[in-house]
């Protein structure tokens, strides 16, 4: 129904609206930092809700994956190409870059330094094993729950996949946040890290998500939807 460019387009339209909320949510938590800010429930829901919303405006062109952890799942259970996975990654991590590159253009310096464009940092000391597994098991039950409201068809209606999608990611924010940053997609951690030149620990950003991504496309596929492939 749609050509490969307008499913690349809403690739890069959904992550690009994803990571400009996302990271422009921790900018102003920092702006608003006297005030109190907006606080960790604030910039969960801010990046919940995004994705949410582009999943329900956008999933029914390119599938609404926004996030490589969700296309590797799609392309390990064979629901996408190897070239198609590739581009989907291309399509989500510049989606990413253009959001962080346009908020370093227009928002303060001094507030976007002071969170490195709000790049996911590690608390102090905190392991790396540790941050990866956070990572991991939160990107696993995202992708998890993607499988669920929008493949399977005897799971959630699809109408309503955006909401449990973006739930869910606001979950993992509100409770792995204050550890790792709670990127859960390489195009979250990606985007901010260029534009701010921030690069610490930044492998964490690829591994604990995609590792996630994988175990979830292979564990849902096996157990409740490989009789249908």
């Amino acid at each position: 129904m749609y050509t490969t460019f307008q499913k690349l387009a809403a690739e890069f339209l959904g992550t690009f609206a994803v990571v400009f909320f996302g990271v422009g949510a921790v900018c102003t938590d920092r702006h608003l930092q006297a005030s109190g800010g907006i606080g960790l429930l604030g910039i969960a829901l801010a990046q919940g809700l995004a994705m949410s919303i582009m999943v329900s405006a956008l999933g029914h062109i390119s599938g609404g994956h926004f996030n490589p952890a969700i296309s590797i799942g799609f392309w390990v259970t064979k629901r996408i190409g190897t070239l198609d996975a590739f581009l989907y990654w291309a399509a989500q991590l510049l989606g990413g870059i253009a959001a962080a590159f346009l908020l370093k253009s227009v928002i303060p310096e001094d507030t976007w330094r002071a969170v490195s464009l709000g790049t996911p940092a590690l608390l102090r000391d905190f392991p790396v094993l540790s941050a990866i597994i956070l990572e991991a098991v939160a990107s696993f039950f995202l992708v998890l729950v993607f499988f669920a409201t929008t493949v399977d068809d005897r799971g959630a209606f699809r109408a309503i996949a955006g909401f449990g999608i973006g739930l869910a990611m606001t979950l993992g924010i509100l409770v792995i946040g204050p550890f790792t940053g709670a990127a859960m997609n390489p195009a979250r951690s990606l985007g901010p890290a260029l534009a701010s030149n921030h690069w610490t620990n930044w492998g964490i950003y690829w591994i604990g998500p995609l590792a996630g991504g994988f175990l979830a496309g292979l564990l849902y596929n096996s157990l409740y939807l490989k009789r249908n492939v």
